[in-house]
């Protein structure tokens, strides 16, 4: 894909799938993003803003500058959603602590959380986070007690849809340079 007038010199996007581990090279022989991209994204230099765990999907967005990365991923400078499905019943209760957080070893942890659907023993949410720790949704919901069972809520799927204005809008496995408007909104309300 070439680089048109109207396409970011300094952003691409990808839809990461499941299975690829968010790094340059990985020392267990795992596939990497960098797998699903060509080969100049790896040459160039650049780099992913943020991660995804290899169990998570969706966006991904990747830049040749390390300011715009530090920006996007400053706690409070930057919305993120992501479209979850928690194995167990999220319950208002559950959806509260979350809003005021919960603490855990790796420290407080919150989240805006919106229900949005049920399937048997699973709850479909959408989950809001400001600011991003090391698998946050994860610990986050295997704080929280299923009332009941009484065992810990578990993220069984986790997708990013949107970063800042920016909404995932490619298929699993492809990328796209973000276009000079797209990087204008998302850039534009950072400070």
């Amino acid at each position: 894909m070439t680089n048109t007038k109207n396409d970011s010199k300094i952003l691409l996007a990808l839809n990461k799938p499941k299975g690829y581990v968010v790094t340059r090279s990985d020392e267990h022989g795992r596939k990497t993003v960098y797998d699903l991209l060509p080969d100049w994204v790896f040459n160039d230099g650049w780099m992913p803003v943020g991660r995804l765990d290899l169990e998570s999907k969706g966006l991904l967005l990747f830049t040749t500058d390390g300011k715009i990365g530090d920006k996007l991923t400053r706690p409070g400078n930057c919305t993120k959603l992501y479209e979850v499905w928690v194995r167990g019943h999220v319950t208002d209760e559950h959806i509260t602590q979350a809003r005021e957080g919960v603490e855990s070893k790796h420290g407080l942890l919150k989240a805006k959380v919106e229900k949005i659907g049920m399937g048997g023993a699973k709850t479909k949410l959408i989950v809001e986070l400001n600011e991003g720790k090391n698998r946050h949704i994860r610990r986050l919901f295997g704080a929280l007690k299923d009332p009941k069972f009484g065992t810990a809520l578990k993220v069984l799927e986790l997708k990013r849809i949107s970063i800042g204005s920016f909404e995932l809008n490619i298929e699993s496995s492809k990328w796209r340079y973000l276009s000079v408007e797209e990087e204008k909104m998302l850039l534009g309300n950072i400070n």
